[in-house]
């Protein structure tokens, strides 16, 4: 895939990369525990790494001038980083879509972990989605042979 760019003197083309690869996906949750009990517990991603983002940074990178805990998850393939935030935000369409090897499994596990997956019907089919003990919202899909 390439695009073009004018300038002043003509054309300047750009290559960009064949496959686009999402390196991280930052979430808020509001508790450490909450945070642990989801993405390891039930996603089976582990902890690799806790840290603090500084006011400044925050503020320079956000717009909130606000110094949180950050816990990372990373198993690999897939990396989340959970901004530890009591703050409830309004509802939003945010939410993060993930594939997990059994659907009836995942379930299982949500509810031995006290969340309630729900399914929503669209166009004739079954869409899964559970949110996790923040109210981030996921969609779960079942991985496909390929």
């Amino acid at each position: 895939m390439s695009f073009k760019f004018y300038d002043l003197i003509g054309i300047m083309t750009v290559s960009m990369p064949k496959e686009l690869v999402i390196q991280h996906v930052a979430v808020e949750c509001s508790d450490q525990q909450s945070a642990d009990r989801f993405f390891t517990t039930i996603l089976g991603i582990p902890k690799i790494k806790s840290t603090v983002i500084s006011k400044e940074l925050s503020a320079a990178i956000f717009g909130i001038n606000k110094s949180v805990p950050i816990e990372i998850y990373d198993n690999g393939k897939t990396r989340f980083e959970v901004f530890i935030n009591k703050t409830r935000r309004e509802p939003t369409y945010d939410h993060i879509c993930i594939e997990v090897d059994n659907k009836g499994n995942f379930i299982t596990q949500c509810k031995q972990q006290g969340l309630e997956p729900f399914f929503v019907e669209k166009e004739g089919k079954q869409l899964l989605f559970v949110r996790d003990f923040s109210n981030n919202l996921f969609e779960v899909l079942e991985t496909y042979l390929k």
